[in-house]
């Protein structure tokens, strides 16, 4: 029987290439987001393609929502051995002194404890399963800290100690946690969301850099990781565009 990998944020970005590569890998992908327009037409993509899918509506920061999620996996009826955490993401680039607390609050919402509420829900799921695997979407951002990021470096580095926790805690049991870090990605909202849908200051974090990581690199290393020999635990990949040799180092060409 095909077993279940869940997707969360998975109506565009990482999330959306996840969904498709994992399905190309076999599983049957559970693609959950807020968007159920986006869900539906990423799930028939993956069926049309010959990859089994299904769409669930979820808003991660809600207990509610997180709750339904796991009661329409649970009718599938199949074992669930795969859940990538990876809705997140970034709103503004103000410093600590004028920041946004509002900001604040709902990066660490949907990042970590967005994280902590879906990995709750199945880890009774991955448990049963023999061999489940968490994957936590963090960033480079969860390591290292930079001006102007503060409320999103808390955030993600909150989301690297619930993982690094979490596989401590989990040892003995048959459920792997894996971590996904990556630099400087362009996806088609990330820039957008964390800028309020200013285009502009969107485009400017990647200007003159020639080749920026895409969805799909990422989504590469994640179906990597999960699709090891299951004694196999990929603590942590961290993984960059070339040009981009540390958080405050990137090479430009103008």
């Amino acid at each position: 029987m095909t077993s279940i990998a869940i997707v969360t944020g998975a109506s565009s970005g990482i999330g959306a290439a996840t969904a498709r590569r994992l399905a190309a890998e076999g599983f049957h992908v559970v693609a959950a987001a807020r968007r159920a327009e986006r869900l539906d037409t990423l799930v028939k993509e993956i069926t049309s393609a010959g990859g089994e899918a299904t769409a669930v509506t979820c808003d991660v920061t809600s207990d509610e929502s997180v709750t339904g999620l796991a009661a329409a996996v649970g009718e599938l009826g199949r074992p669930v051995t795969v859940l990538v955490n990876n809705a997140g993401g970034a709103r503004g680039l103000d410093p600590v002194e004028t920041g946004s607390i509002a900001d604040w609050q709902w990066m660490f919402d949907v990042n970590v404890l967005g994280t902590v509420r879906v990995t709750q829900a199945f880890l009774p799921a991955l448990d049963a399963s023999g061999a489940g695997t968490v994957v936590v979407l963090s960033s480079t951002a969860g390591l290292i800290v930079y001006e102007g990021g503060g409320g999103y470096s808390a955030a993600k580095h909150a989301q690297t100690a619930v993982a690094e926790t979490l596989r401590l805690e989990l040892s003995g049991r048959p459920i792997r946690v894996i971590e996904i870090d990556p630099g400087m990605v362009r996806t088609e909202e990330f820039g957008l969301t964390r800028f309020d849908g200013d285009a502009q200051k969107a485009e400017a974090a990647y200007a003159g850099v020639a080749e920026p990581l895409v969805a799909d690199d990422i989504a590469d290393c994640i179906a990597w990781t999960v699709t090891r020999p299951h004694h196999v635990n990929v603590d942590r990949i961290v993984v960059r565009p070339i040009a981009q040799a540390a958080q405050h180092k990137v090479h430009r060409v103008f």
